[in-house]
């Protein structure tokens, strides 16, 4: 009798295929449909979470797509809620050396993920350490406009904050006013500063700063000081097309391993900004485009 033993399948698109089978849509605080079939995440949703058309996890998943870059990877790893471990594994089967210790972590721990699948009913976004943008919720691309049209490398609170050559904003597509625009705006750059002692090895911070100091003049001026500033409240109003000026409080919560910034912004409960801020959540994203 022939050896009936079969090598269980541990390639790239075995693996994910395995993750997204195993991960309940409420984990990722998407609903669950009465009826539904599938335990795990379907294909749709995964590729929602991920930021990724469907087809690429399709192509992903079935081996005739290979080598994702860095940044896909990364954005899978966090749509999965992957361990530190099993993020390493998938780094290493798409023939890519896995973060180290000395760059900035793009990674969300899964207990972070379960708070933020808690946090469904107010506009939430989660940064890296140099301010890229990782994660965003349903709530906060309604309220500021979905960052998902703008390639991944752009989507950068600092590069937003201080353009270059008169580059669009990517983050916010509306209008927003501050409280305290001088504070923010050295706030993010003492967080940029602290980050490159924390993650001295990580290029992609570096070349941030570099194209900051050398094409924006007030990055280069608040660089200059040396300055160490702490601000984590603001209040903001932002001018949504739909619903008028909605005046939000913004607070910034940091994760101290990974110093992950997680941002959330709410409305004075009862206020006609609370309803405004509903309002926009319900109608959901707008369209937007990028040139």
């Amino acid at each position: 009798m022939g050896n009936m033993t079969t090598r269980p399948e541990s390639g790239l698109g075995a693996m994910i295929r395995t993750w997204r089978d195993r991960l309940p849509p409420s984990a990722a605080g998407l609903p669950t449909a009465r009826g539904r079939r599938a335990a795990g995440l379907r294909r749709e949703e995964l590729a929602d979470l991920a930021g990724m058309s469907v087809d690429y996890i399709v192509r992903l998943e079935q081996g005739r797509a290979t080598t994702p870059s860095a940044s896909v990877v990364a954005s899978l790893a966090r749509a999965l809620q992957l361990s530190t471990a099993e993020r390493d594994h998938l780094y290493r089967l798409a023939d890519l050396v896995p973060p180290t210790h000395g760059t900035v972590p793009d990674h969300l721990p899964p207990g972070v993920q379960r708070v933020l699948a808690r946090l469904a009913d107010v506009a939430v976004a989660v940064f890296a350490a140099d301010w890229q943008l990782i994660w965003w919720n349903r709530g906060w691309a309604a309220l500021l406009g979905d960052p998902s049209a703008s390639p991944p490398r752009l989507r950068n609170f600092a590069r937003d904050r201080f353009p270059v050559d008169e580059s669009p904003a990517r983050l916010a597509l509306w209008p927003v006013t501050e409280t305290d625009r001088h504070a923010t705006d050295a706030a993010v750059v003492s967080d940029l500063r602290r980050a490159t002692g924390r993650f001295p090895q990580d290029t992609r911070l570096a070349s941030l700063i570099r194209e900051l100091t050398a094409g924006n003049t007030r990055f280069a001026e608040l660089w200059a000081t040396g300055e160490v500033a702490a601000h984590r409240e603001d209040h903001k109003t932002i001018d949504h097309p739909s619903v008028g000026p909605v005046m939000v409080d913004c607070d910034t919560l940091t994760d101290g391993d990974c110093e992950l910034k997680i941002v959330i912004m709410t409305a004075v409960p009862g206020s006609e900004d609370e309803t405004k801020l509903r309002l926009t959540a319900v109608a959901g994203p707008l369209a937007t485009t990028h040139n």
